[in-house]
């Protein structure tokens, strides 16, 4: 004859059964932290990957981007070095060009001086051209000189005659004498020759005491009119 169930058979089989559970519980645990962290590790992992590709990525643009940045500073470098070679070369021509003008203007003033100076009283009887001088604080050069016993004419030969070039005759005739001290006694005037002259520029050399020869047919002639006082130096 089978023992019949106690209370305290029903009471352990319970027990049993609920550390059962609790243990398989517990398990389902371990096993649901085993796989986030497995999880975790993989998204790191990941990440990191990204994470170093996208530097990759970065570093490959920027390299690229500093050999294009190179590779242009060189082609402007050497653009910037071609360009200032041909303005150089243009302005040696236009300083050629302008030289040999201004000296075809002299040779057509300095033959027509002395008669354009004698009309206005003048007894002069030289005419020097290239006159130069290294005395003084600078070197000096005059285009054409008249001259006489005691009395002299500076005569500044410009292809085009602008404000700035009418200064610099006043600086030469000022430093004139120091230049030249042989006609330091002398009565000097200045003039002031072009074919070209800037607007008001006739003007303005006039009221500094200049005479003005200009153009005029296939010659020259003296602009100043009867009532000029040119200056003396």
């Amino acid at each position: 004859m089978s023992n019949p169930v106690t209370l305290e058979d029903i009471f352990q089989i319970f027990q049993r059964s609920q550390e059962e559970a609790d243990r398989r519980f517990a398990e389902a645990d371990r096993r649901a932290e085993e796989a986030k962290a497995e999880a975790k590790t993989e998204a790191d992992r990941r990440a990191a990957e990204w994470d170093r590709q996208l530097a990759e990525a970065k570093a490959e643009a920027k390299a690229e981007a500093d050999r294009r940045a190179a590779e242009w500073d060189r082609e402007f470098t050497a653009y910037r070095a071609e360009n200032d070679r041909i303005i150089q070369r243009l302005e040696k021509n236009m300083d050629g060009l302008t030289s040999r003008w201004g000296r075809f203007v002299e040779n057509i003033v300095a033959p027509a001086v002395l008669g354009l100076f004698q009309a206005k009283g003048f007894q002069v009887q030289e005419v020097h051209q290239r006159m130069r001088s290294g005395r003084g604080s600078r070197n000096l050069e005059i285009d054409i000189f008249v001259v006489d016993d005691d009395v002299a004419i500076v005569v500044e030969v410009k292809s085009r005659l602008t404000q700035n070039e009418v200064r610099q005759v006043l600086n030469t005739l000022n430093h004139f004498k120091t230049a030249f001290p042989h006609y330091g006694t002398y009565r000097i005037y200045g003039a002031v020759a072009a074919i070209e002259i800037d607007k008001d520029v006739d003007t303005y050399a006039y009221n500094q005491g200049l005479f003005v020869i200009k153009q005029s047919g296939d010659s020259v002639k003296i602009s100043n009119d009867d009532q000029f006082q040119p200056r003396m130096w």
